[in-house]
């Protein structure tokens, strides 16, 4: 039985750094789709239409949803180590159930801040929360099984694409909840269930980043976790490289030979997300190991700060998609659009307030989102402050 971290080493600072630098990222991501002037108009990731820089801006912050919910299912093997199986199951079940139902409420308001909430997403909290609660059950089972099913599924879940590739494939709702994007599902008259995140794939990364936990207890000195973590950073992306470059499996779609090198390379890199293939899953989570290797003892400003990002996730993504939708919101109205124009856009963007075509150049979306960033931090710095003080809510380790 492997024995826990020292008192004062439970909490890891580099994983909460490596959070902090990815959620930073992810709000690029977001700030691109409500100001971007073609945010809704085009596939930034089209090769070779797309230019390179939005093609990047886009690319880059491809690293934020896979490493997030890696790093929750490490943070849930770091939680074993002050929890009985008993008392863990409990609480992923609970707190998993309690992201559905934020998915639903929260998270969707905040997403289109439409209180009809004609739309309900199901995007990266749900597919969080339910991976947590299938975690929850699994943690009775040996290790060797966990790791055996976290890896069955991330390298074997591409295999489903044969079938969904045949012509006249229709998925069942149920089945787009498993492993198919666009599934919608009429709760209401008017009122949809869409799902953007279907699950199998990132729970299987969520049990595999659940599995790394181990080289985080005391079985393991700092040292030996660094050369582990970066050994496995790199051949991950090294086998990346490698199926890739063979073109036959690991993603639905074949990268190929374009006008230029560069084109080429784009086409290379370009992987599918909805879901996670097992090739985009090996691009961003190799590097993010390879990071967070590096990460460990490293103190200085900058991990200062975004270690308070990394803190506080969960009021951190809430919030600053709120404040994000609230600016558009202004900038909306700004331009002299009125309520009617609101009915007349949502017909082609589910979320308010965004006019497809309409927006800002690149550089001004570069400065909202740092502007974004910087409003936020005293805000998390804040809440984190309010948890550290507060353990007695048991509530708070909800959020």
């Amino acid at each position: 039985m492997q024995q826990p971290l020292a008192a004062s080493q439970k909490r890891i600072d580099s994983i909460d750094v490596l959070r902090g630098i990815v959620m930073v990222i992810m709000t690029l991501d977001h700030t691109r789709d409500f100001f971007h002037v073609a945010a809704n108009t085009g596939d930034p990731l089209a090769v070779p239409s797309a230019s390179p820089i939005l093609f990047f801006t886009r690319w880059i912050t491809h690293f934020c949803a896979p490493t997030f919910v890696f790093l929750s299912g490490l943070s849930c093997y770091l939680q074993s180590f002050k929890k009985s199986k008993k008392e863990l199951s409990s609480f992923l079940i609970k707190r998993g159930l309690w992201l559905i139902i934020a998915e639903a409420i929260i998270l969707s308001f905040v997403f289109t801040l439409n209180p009809l909430y004609n739309i309900i997403f199901l995007e990266v909290i749900w597919a969080i929360g339910i991976s947590m609660m299938i975690l929850g059950l699994l943690i009775y089972l040996p290790f060797p099984v966990i790791l055996t099913i976290g890896l069955v599924i991330v390298l074997g879940h591409n295999l489903l694409d044969i079938p969904e590739a045949a012509p006249g494939f229709k998925p069942s709702f149920l089945y787009s909840l498993l492993h198919r994007v666009g599934g919608v599902m009429p709760f209401a008259p008017g009122h949809i269930l869409l799902v953007l995140y279907p699950f199998l794939p990132w729970t299987g990364l969520m049990i595999l980043g659940y599995c790394t936990g181990t080289f985080f207890s005391s079985n393991y000195s700092a040292d030996e976790r660094k050369k582990i973590l970066l050994r496995i950073g790199v051949f991950t992306i090294l086998f990346f490289v490698l199926v890739r470059f063979v073109n036959v499996y690991g993603n639905p779609f074949q990268w190929s030979k374009q006008n230029t090198w560069l084109d080429t390379f784009l086409s290379f890199i370009n992987l599918q997300k909805y879901p996670p293939s097992l090739l985009f899953m090996c691009v961003t989570v190799g590097p993010a190991l390879i990071v967070l290797s590096y990460l460990e003892g490293i103190q200085n400003r900058f991990t200062s700060l975004v270690r308070i990002y990394g803190r506080v996730p969960f009021f951190y993504y809430v919030v600053h998609f709120f404040l994000a939708h609230v600016v558009a919101m202004i900038v909306f109205f700004a331009r002299g659009h009125n309520m009617q124009d609101v009915a007349k856009a949502a017909q082609q963007v589910p979320l308010l307030f965004i006019v497809p075509g309409e927006g800002f150049s690149l550089p001004v979306v570069y400065l909202i989102w740092l502007a974004i960033v910087a409003i936020m931090y005293p805000l998390c710095k804040k809440y984190d402050r309010y948890k550290t003080s507060h353990k007695e809510k048991w509530w708070l380790s909800y959020l």
